[in-house]
């Protein structure tokens, strides 16, 4: 096994989520479950684990393991060898990025999400914020921003800053998290004053408040594509949990969770 092999596994096995969703795994005699390992955008933790509870329950011949992190961290450990079966980004341009290395099965990319992006502050005893613009006060010390480089929600959040004329105000008090998560985390605890998420994280915690939504314009779509992964040991089975991703039943799941189903 190389190097490359080595971390690529690495990154995966830091990250790895083994969903238990209380499927019935239970297979027929003599049958071997198949696991599908999938790489997921953070974003989607809570819509892509009920996802599995749903299908593992009609699948039972079937375990889903997902790797929840930074669709960049993410496109990283693909790259490098990390076992994946399926990655669901939080945007396009690591999709595209792993489509020019030729690391994507042929025919199975499919453009399933849209997203928002929204300030959030904490529900409770926070700063009085009420739009972008005040970010730039000076009261306010610690503004939560994904990290641009790998965290697509980070890449947004500087597309708005730059469009409002405010990058340079507000990264000097700018904290950056690994995913948006951890945005979502520092501002639920108040460890930052505010911080720029995607609308279905905020609606998830009962800890933050929308301040403001970004506006019209001001950055790319926010787009979830997802794929199979060339090698991935379980492609057929793979396509069919995509195929699955864009059911009827499937959608109602991300729209719960307040996704913009394509």
């Amino acid at each position: 096994m190389n190097l490359k092999r080595l971390f690529g596994l690495a990154v995966l096995s830091g990250a790895m989520l083994v969903s238990g969703c209380g499927g019935n795994t239970a297979t027929a005699p003599g049958e071997k479950p198949v696991e599908l390992h999938v790489a997921a955008a953070a974003s989607l933790t809570d819509a892509m684990k009920e996802l599995a509870a749903l299908y593992e329950k009609e699948h039972p011949n079937v375990k889903l393991l997902f790797n929840f992190g930074s669709s960049g961290a993410l496109q990283q450990a693909i790259e490098n060898g990390a076992q994946t079966d399926l990655f669901f980004s939080a945007a396009q341009k690591q999709m595209d990025a792993l489509e020019k290395s030729g690391d994507l099965l042929e025919g199975t990319r499919r453009d399933l999400l849209e997203n928002e992006v929204v300030l959030i502050v904490p529900k409770e005893g926070g700063m009085d914020i009420k739009s972008f613009e005040d970010l730039a006060d000076p009261e306010i010390a610690h503004v939560a921003l994904g990290e641009p480089k790998g965290v697509p929600v980070g890449q947004y959040s500087e597309e708005i800053l730059t469009k409002l004329g405010l990058l340079d105000a507000v990264k000097a008090k700018a904290v950056y998290g690994s995913d948006v998560r951890q945005v979502l985390s520092w501002v639920e605890t108040g460890d930052a004053d505010a911080g720029l998420v995607y609308a279905t994280d905020a609606a998830v915690s009962d800890k933050v408040k929308v301040a403001a939504k970004a506006p019209a314009g001001s950055h790319k779509p926010v787009i979830y594509p997802a794929v199979v992964v060339k090698s991935s040991a379980n492609a057929e089975a793979a396509k069919e949990f995509l195929a699955f991703a864009q059911t009827e039943a499937a959608r109602a799941v991300f729209a719960k969770y307040d996704f913009v189903v394509k």
